[in-house]
């Protein structure tokens, strides 16, 4: 699942007229970025979920291999997004991709498939280690413990990219809510892994973001 729905207001004027997902780096728009990593996975279905002017990318994608989801009236975040989405999805577990990074490396999804281990882990997410973050000043978001489990706070950057199960997205009352809700949940079960990424990574988040992921597949994409 890439999801695609959010509003994008931290890109400003770059978002009046259309979603975050369609804002071009490197000659393309980031959707085509997400959808490059995921078709290169050969997933049997990619679903994307919209909300905010869906016209803009359903036109867009009108004649590629994908399903497109509309979230209405409300947008539900990623949580709520995904579980919407699962009887399109029928897999469990699920890839799930943010469109609005750039990786400069491997693909993600690939090194994602490749470590996935269901009997210790309910979910897999990539993270990048500060010093190979680009496009971002804050902290990170997790740390990695010597097993390879994930806990809050450290010095690991969470990139928008995973491999979880599904099952405890129905524990969840909100209609809206972050996948953050059920990561929680695997935490204190110790069943929340973490992968880290070996390439360099970018958030295109904000204006900015753009330029300097476009430097940074100059410079650092294998």
């Amino acid at each position: 699942m890439i999801f695609a729905a959010g509003f994008g207001t931290r890109m400003k004027h770059l978002t009046r007229s259309q979603p975050k997902p369609m804002i071009s780096v490197a000659g393309k728009p980031l959707i085509d970025h997400a959808l490059d990593l995921a078709n290169a996975v050969q997933p049997q279905r990619v679903v994307i979920n919209l909300h905010y002017l869906p016209a803009v990318l359903e036109a867009h994608l009108d004649d590629r291999p994908v399903t497109t989801l509309r979230e209405h009236p409300d947008i539900l975040e990623t949580g709520g997004g995904l579980r919407n989405a699962l009887p399109l999805l029928k897999s469990n577990p699920v890839l799930t991709l943010n469109p609005d990074a750039v990786w400069a490396g491997p693909n993600p999804l690939r090194l994602l498939l490749d470590t996935w281990d269901p009997i210790r882990m309910d979910a897999l997410l990539t993270c990048v280690p500060l010093s190979r973050v680009h496009g971002r000043d804050s902290r990170g978001d997790f740390h990695l413990d010597k097993d390879g489990r994930l806990h809050r706070g450290g010095d690991m950057v969470y990139g928008g990219a995973q491999l979880m199960k599904t099952e405890l997205l129905n524990n969840v009352e909100d209609n809206a809510f972050s996948l953050n809700v059920p990561w929680s949940m695997m935490a204190e079960r110790g069943r929340l892994f973490g992968l880290p990424y070996p390439g360099h990574w970018c958030d295109v988040g904000h204006p900015a973001g753009i330029v300097i992921a476009e430097n940074m597949l100059r410079n650092h994409n294998v």
